[in-house]
């Protein structure tokens, strides 16, 4: 989190808009997106348990109670967990009709019965809650989220509460999506927890042909000269062998990348339309493209660095050998004593 000496608005506070926003809580998260909001002309209240102890908080925010931070506000960003709601139901009177914004995310998924939004809806009743901003990370705030996803899903039951928190992202630079009513919180707060939702298929699918390939390489170069001509090649498992997979199975899944355009265009020739839907196999393949073609790279890049490292090892290799032939020659060209044709220096006998 940046120092608080550095944390200055882009614009001064004379050309700030008019509302003011709430923020309860001051950790990362609260802090990262004040300082965003200052910076796009907002005016920004935090909302603490020991207002004279907040430290790191953005220049131009105040820092007061929570209930004196919420008077000053309809909208209200509540960036504490879920486990510290306890504060709320004292705070009913004071935010009553208020917009209540819930960021919060949850440990794992389906953590709770409810979602946070909903829970926290059915502690403030007479509070309008909206579910957004829990997808955005304090560092794609503090990044100006050029490097980091743009989008936030937003839910809730009340219209113009859910449409004016959507404009407060659109001034953020983010790309509100609705969601729908507070129902489809749950699913929202699921979203971050979601480890590679679509990578599960492309693994498999990379996984399958990498053994295959391997196995391959291994019976017909490893298997196959030992059972023959029983020589031992088994030197070429560590390097040699999957730098020969590498390359084959990034080609392979290079082109299942560009394979299900192509037969999702003949399906639409031979149906004669465009709308009707694709068989359900053909939309998770075409789903899950960009996958296939980040694994591919992947692949491509491995290659690349084990081509490298074997050209590496072919000059340690060649130098060694250089090395040896050149000591051995110069001990023959110094050998002074000379025994039955042998060449007797120190204990070493050479030969010839």
């Amino acid at each position: 989190m940046c120092d608080s000496s550095n944390c200055f608005p882009l614009q001064s506070m004379e050309t700030a808009k008019a509302e003011t926003l709430c923020i309860f809580g001051t950790g990362d998260f609260g802090r990262s997106l004040g300082l965003k909001l200052l910076q796009c002309g907002y005016s920004v209240v935090f909302g603490s348990r020991n207002p004279n102890s907040s430290n790191l908080l953005p220049k131009g925010a105040e820092t007061m109670s929570y209930a004196a931070a919420a008077r000053m506000s309809s909208i209200i960003i509540i960036g504490v967990h879920r486990e510290h709601y306890g504060f709320l139901p004292g705070l009913a009177e004071v935010l009553k009709g208020k917009t209540l914004v819930d960021v919060s995310n949850n440990l794992k998924i389906n953590q709770y019965p409810e979602s946070n939004a909903e829970y926290l809806a059915g502690l403030l009743p007479g509070c309008k809650v909206v579910k957004a901003f829990n997808t955005v990370s304090a560092w794609a705030l503090q990044s100006g989220t050029l490097d980091a996803s743009r989008q936030v899903f937003v839910c809730g039951d009340d219209a113009k509460a859910k449409e004016a928190v959507m404009d407060i992202a659109r001034s953020l630079g983010l790309m509100p999506l609705d969601q729908g009513s507070l129902l489809a919180a749950n699913e929202i707060e699921n979203y971050p927890l979601q480890l590679f939702p679509m990578w599960r298929l492309p693994c498999y699918i990379c996984a399958a042909f990498t053994v295959l390939i391997f196995l391959y390489c291994l019976v017909f170069e490893v298997f196959y000269p030992l059972t023959t001509t029983k020589e031992d090649t088994s030197y070429l498992i560590v390097m040699t062998i999957p730098n020969r997979v590498f390359p084959i199975v990034s080609l392979i899944l290079l082109a299942l990348v560009y394979l299900p355009g192509i037969i999702a265009a003949i399906i639409q020739l031979y149906r004669g339309t465009k709308y009707s839907r694709f068989p359900n196999w053909l939309d998770q393949w075409m789903l899950c493209r960009k996958q296939l073609g980040l694994v591919a790279l992947a692949y491509a890049f491995l290659h690349a660095i084990y081509t490298l490292i074997m050209s590496l090892r072919y000059y340690v290799r060649w130098w060694s050998n250089n090395y040896l032939i050149t000591q051995v020659i110069t001990k023959l060209s110094t050998c002074s004593c000379m025994v039955g044709g042998q060449c007797w220096t120190g204990i070493t006998i050479i030969d010839f």
